[in-house]
């Protein structure tokens, strides 16, 4: 027994020589708290080639009005010696740069603009956004979309600059400096591209200022193609007078194209110019809204926008569908009305056709025109008129929705209910149709029979 303790003490002592092997640690990756929080202290430069995160939906804080500021060095902190391991690790953390927080404010009402004021302030914003310094060998960054806002009790325009990301984004939020100086909150209300609803207020009083223009680069495929500068409709701008001002460019606009085509040889009867009167406004009705906002706020604003943007109105707006312009027809319609009628000078190029206000409507009156004299031919058309069971607004109408063709088909199928059996989204369209009859004032070019 005892030589056997004595052959083991040499293994004991060498184990005890052995040194124990040291716990490792990894130094955590610290994160600024700054950047988790989405905050937006500078907006890099339209030029810059950087891609920033986006900011948050709803950012608190105020950023300094300083952006060179340099963040407070971090405290100091150990690591856990390796022999104390029940003492848990030191975070290392950064100390952000100071801050003023202030409280959300309630939003002011809009006050409205008179059209001479507006038009004169849109004027200044728009020489402002395109005479800034860009260097010729560079494109505009697309990924930036930049807002002229008017602060009514200084006259003075300022700029903000935003990720288009954040701008294309429902309710999103943000707090920034203006390049006057002026800390605001941009909330997007409603996203759609150029024609984006937003609120542009004043950090602490909550005052509001006027969306001028919005400057927004157009891109395709990722490369720039052109650069956009359109005015969204906002509450403060869609006055009475405006909204006159619009059904007076409408009205003014089809009847010079109507006189054009007669000019060459296209007569147009006045009753169709009158329904595409009330359809310059239906096409451009989002179905949703219908249902849910007060409709003749609706209307007021589509018409706001044509006197706002007048030969740019709609110029940028593009349906799923690819249907254009103001007039929002399809690429097919389009060549088809060219190849029929070729002494009208339809515009060949598409896209050129129908951001040109006078060539678009030329081409919408001789589409219902022809849909409307090839309808009237049609014997289930005339007993269902003759019976009162359909009228020529709405079969019009319906065939400049959908395909007119058809419509014989769904009278002789379905009589007095033949509305039930076309499409959906066409029965939508009669409807907003009769709603805009009922609430919008028209000065008709044909007598009521």
């Amino acid at each position: 027994m005892l030589l056997a303790m004595s052959a083991l003490m040499p293994s004991l002592a060498l184990r005890a020589q052995t040194p124990t092997p040291t716990p490792t640690f990894t130094r955590p990756r610290v994160v600024n708290p700054a950047q988790t929080r989405g905050q937006q202290t500078q907006l890099p430069s339209p030029s810059s080639d950087a891609s920033p995160a986006p900011p948050t939906a709803k950012p608190t804080p105020l950023p300094a009005p300083q952006t060179d500021a340099t963040p407070a060095k971090s405290p100091t902190t150990t690591l856990a010696s390796p022999t104390q391991t029940q003492t848990p690790v030191t975070v290392p953390t950064l100390a952000p740069p100071p801050q003023t927080y202030v409280p959300v404010v309630p939003l002011q009402p809009a006050r409205t603009l008179s059209a001479s004021k507006f038009r004169a302030s849109v004027a200044e914003a728009q020489r402002l956004l395109r005479s800034r310094l860009t260097p010729t060998a560079m494109t505009p960054n697309v990924s930036f979309v930049t807002i002229a806002a008017l602060d009514h009790d200084s006259s003075k325009i300022h700029l903000l600059t935003v990720l288009k990301q954040t701008f294309l984004t429902r309710g999103a939020e943000t707090v920034m400096a203006t390049s006057q100086g002026l800390n605001v909150r941009l909330q997007i209300v409603r996203p759609n591209y150029v024609n984006t609803a937003l609120v542009v207020s004043d950090v602490a009083t909550g005052r509001q200022l006027w969306p001028l223009v919005v400057e927004y680069p157009i891109e395709k495929g990722g490369a720039f193609r052109e650069m956009a500068y359109y005015t969204a409709a906002h509450p403060a701008l869609v006055s009475p007078e405006l909204v006159k001002t619009g059904q007076a460019y409408v009205h003014t606009m089809l009847d010079l194209a109507a006189q054009r085509l007669k000019g060459k040889g296209q007569t147009i009867s006045p009753e169709i110019v009158d329904i595409a009167e009330r359809l310059c406004v239906v096409e451009h009705v989002d179905h949703d809204r219908f249902r849910r906002e007060d409709r003749t706020a609706l209307y007021s604003e589509v018409y706001g926008l044509f006197a706002l943007n007048e030969l740019d109105t709609y110029r940028y707006s593009v349906s799923s569908a690819g249907a254009g312009g103001m007039v929002q027809m399809i690429p097919s319609t389009y060549f088809m009305l060219r190849r029929l009628h070729p002494g009208a000078g339809l515009n060949p190029d598409f896209v050129a056709g129908m951001r040109n206000h006078g060539n678009a409507l030329e081409a919408m009156l001789l589409h219902m025109q022809d849909n409307w004299n090839e309808l009237s031919l049609d014997l289930d058309v005339q007993a269902a008129m003759a019976n009162k069971q359909a009228m020529k607004p709405e079969l019009v109408a319906s065939g400049y929705n959908s395909n007119s063709a058809k419509l014989p088909g769904y009278i002789r199928r379905g009589g007095a209910d033949w509305r039930y059996l076309i499409p959906r989204e066409t029965q939508m369209y009669l409807q907003i149709y009769k709603s805009v009859e009922s609430l919008m004032p028209f000065k008709d070019r044909a007598e009521k029979k």
